[in-house]
């Protein structure tokens, strides 16, 4: 391993943790689970400045005097860099008021209570995290304030429901405050550490929420964005920073107007593809009757919570027991199935995933919303499990965290088209796979591909072109069969995070024009299984780098 090139990534990688220490509690790195963000404007200077220094220190290392692997951390490690870099310069973050999983809240009841206590230091270190919440929240605040005095706005929709997030959190009984639920190990005086934990949530953090909440309500509600202007073009800097997030997401060069297009042309043709299995399924090949009775017939909806942990459970043990058929032998990390917390559930999307912890003291979860179940589809379980656990993205970061012989900027980080375009892949390959219980469940794989690719119109339509929040509603809803519940989280999730969204879609798009033009490559050579451990056997890394992995031998 070149030894600048290593050096450079760990100070990249230490440099980023240093200053989102949730993430690396979300990761499973040990050593910053007693830190807490600094949400300031002179924060993010800082880091662009160090990022900026790692950058040019780089750009002085020829790659091609590097080994294979070493030119693979160098592409990596730029792209990273210049896209990171970007996206502080334009700071678009400090608008994203939201209720979403993108929002403040969500990562203290999600993120905070999945670091271990298991040890005296874990216990200890957590207390201490607890305690210094208050000053983040307030720093969050001030963040929003000098956001207000450039005339930069959040809507005032994602400020309204971060206000009643919060009304919900703090209106939570202690017993039941998702901050409280970490279980301290045998090592550890439980009774002590709760004891001091309860003091802390109730005399620092809501408090600190409450004292949040007020500025949303009195200071930033008055001055929100209107539903027609939820865009960042309506943002000042917002154009640019779009094109910084688009870039950085899609690692690609694409512009928001050629990823309108391919949308466009995407939700075209999975129409036909409505029609299709409508007729053979229920009967009908009309793609508006087909949707509204995907979207309306409650006899297709759950009854209870447990029924839908049962589907992604089994959907995942499935998965489980044929993936010796399809990759190579992984010993990676075990995947539980959890309910998302109420707290968070009722602006939030379906499910997510949670790495496991280095150490192996947490599991990868796949964490499920089952808020109101009966308002949410069985068709659309399955799908959403395989792409969160096995073998979507459990598989892809229990992978990672295997290779050894990586340095940890590479194991331990995201690539968002590398990693969504995998697990999107992979609802698809769970077809070929015969993993899907009956043609009903296909209609989820139908429908999540007609959602992404209505991501490719909504997300550049809203903050490209300035679309409403209602015309990206309605033009989810005329083209998936998503409930109206869950296509309106997504609209709010996409205001709040612009250019997330299109990664999706874009990533798996390249990879399946990877594996075609390999197969076309190889012919009888190729072999799925080692296909995809190239894929996964790299780490993330951008699109193009991936593109030089799979097909730089062929050429």
């Amino acid at each position: 391993m070149d030894p600048t090139v290593a050096r450079l990534g760990d100070d990249c990688f230490r440099a980023n943790l240093a200053a989102r220490p949730f993430a690396a509690t979300a990761f499973g790195v040990a050593g910053y689970d007693d830190q807490v963000p600094d949400p300031s404007r002179a924060a993010d200077v800082r880091l662009r400045s160090r990022l900026g220094e790692i950058a040019a220190e780089l750009s002085a290392v020829d790659p091609g005097g590097l080994g294979a692997q070493d030119q693979v951390s160098h592409s990596v490690l730029a792209s990273k860099l210049r896209y990171e870099h970007d996206t502080l310069r334009w700071g678009l973050h400090e608008v994203a008021v939201s209720a979403s999983m993108m929002g403040p809240l969500a990562a203290l009841v999600s993120l905070v209570p999945s670091a271990s206590v298991a040890t005296p230091a874990g216990a200890e270190a957590y207390l201490t995290r607890l305690g210094r919440l208050g000053g983040f929240l307030d720093a969050l605040a001030a963040r929003h304030r000098e956001a207000i005095a450039d005339g930069r706005f959040p809507t005032a929709l994602g400020v309204r429901q971060a206000v009643e997030q919060l009304d919900g959190y703090l209106a939570t009984p202690l017993e039941r405050d998702p901050l409280l639920k970490p279980a301290p190990g045998p090592d550890v005086d439980a009774t002590a550490w709760r004891a001091r934990a309860v003091e802390l949530v109730e005399s620092v953090i809501r408090p600190a929420l409450g004292r949040y909440r007020a500025v949303l309500a009195d200071e930033l509600l008055p001055v929100g964005r209107p539903d027609d202007k939820v865009g960042v073009c309506h943002v000042p800097g917002g154009t640019d920073g779009y094109l910084a997030q688009v870039r950085a997401h899609t690692t690609t060069a694409l512009t928001p107007e050629e990823i309108h297009a391919t949308g466009l042309r995407l939700v075209a043709e999975l129409r036909e593809e409505f029609a299709e299995r409508g007729s053979a399924v229920l009967g009908t090949a009309d793609v508006e009757e087909v949707l509204r009775r995907l979207r309306d017939d409650v006899s297709l909806r759950f009854a209870t919570a447990d029924e839908i942990v049962a589907t992604a459970d089994g959907a995942l043990r499935r998965a489980q027991e044929v993936l010796p058929d399809w990759f190579h032998p992984y010993d990676i990390a075990p995947c539980v199935v959890r309910e998302m917390d109420p707290v968070e559930a009722a602006n939030s999307v379906l499910g997510y995933y949670r790495p496991p912890a280095a150490d192996g003291s947490r599991p990868g979860a796949h964490v499920v919303n089952t808020y109101q179940p009966r308002t949410r589809p069985r068709f659309e379980y399955e799908a959403l499990a395989f792409h969160e656990s096995v073998p979507g993205h459990h598989l892809q970061f229990g992978v990672a965290q295997t290779l050894s012989d990586l340095p940890e900027f590479r194991r331990f980080s995201y690539v968002t088209a590398h990693g969504e375009g995998w697990a999107l892949y992979t609802e698809r390959l769970c077809d070929e796979m015969g993993l899907y219980s009956d043609d009903l469940s296909r209609f989820g794989m139908v429908s999540f591909d007609a959602w992404r690719a209505c991501r490719l119109v909504v997300d550049t339509g809203m903050h490209h072109y300035g679309w409403s929040r209602e015309q990206a509603i309605a033009y989810m809803r005329a083209n998936t069969a998503l409930s109206e519940s869950n296509i309106a989280n997504e609209v709010d999730r996409y205001i709040a995070a612009p250019g997330q969204a299109l990664a999706y879609m874009v990533g798996r798009l390249r990879i399946r024009d990877l594996r075609e033009r390999a197969q076309r490559a190889r012919g009888d050579a190729f072999d799925l299984k080692d296909f995809h451990h190239q894929l996964l056997g790299h780490g993330p890394v951008p699109l193009d780098t991936l593109e030089e992995i799979v097909l730089g031998g062929t050429r």
